[in-house]
């Protein structure tokens, strides 16, 4: 039996993107919120809950990087067509490309927050619903990856 290696190849790059690009947009995001939590405490220490909250809210692309892997893994095996390789290659980069963007972006709308409620404005809440609207379009690439691995 001869296996045909460009269809694994496409899949394996595609879970390479989709699990890499999510988790650098979350260590990106988290690292921004980090990093304005330590200059935020300086000016306003007790209010440490609220920048903890914030700076972890980006890691969670890189949780739907990693839990879209397990939506495809047992689509990748030596029997896999040129379509399922492509097609995950393909949900790859969007859950990929989307979840870097909007974690970093999401990073710096938390940072912002951070960094006002260092300097005593009460805008938790409004930062909350904010940092919402980047998350958005990782949960739409995330759900575009069913609507992919059910083509598949």
């Amino acid at each position: 039996m001869e296996i045909d290696v460009l269809p694994l190849t496409l899949a394996f790059i595609g879970v390479g993107l989709l699990v890499g690009l999510p988790g650098c947009g979350s260590a990106m995001g988290t690292a921004v919120g980090a990093m304005t939590t330590v200059g935020a405490l300086k000016k306003n220490p007790d209010a440490f809950g609220s920048y903890i909250v914030l700076s972890a809210l980006p890691g969670t692309q890189g949780l739907y990087g990693f839990a879209g892997f397990f939506i495809l893994q047992d689509l990748i095996s030596a029997e896999m067509t040129l379509l399922q390789g492509a097609g995950i290659l393909g949900g790859g980069l969007a859950l990929g490309l989307a979840g870097l963007f909007s974690g970093l972006y999401q990073g710096k709308v938390c940072a912002n927050g951070i960094d006002s409620i260092g300097a005593g404005n009460d805008v938790f809440g409004r930062t909350l619903i904010l940092a919402v609207f980047p998350e958005l379009y990782a949960i739409i690439a995330f759900a575009a990856l069913f609507l992919i691995r059910g083509i598949l």
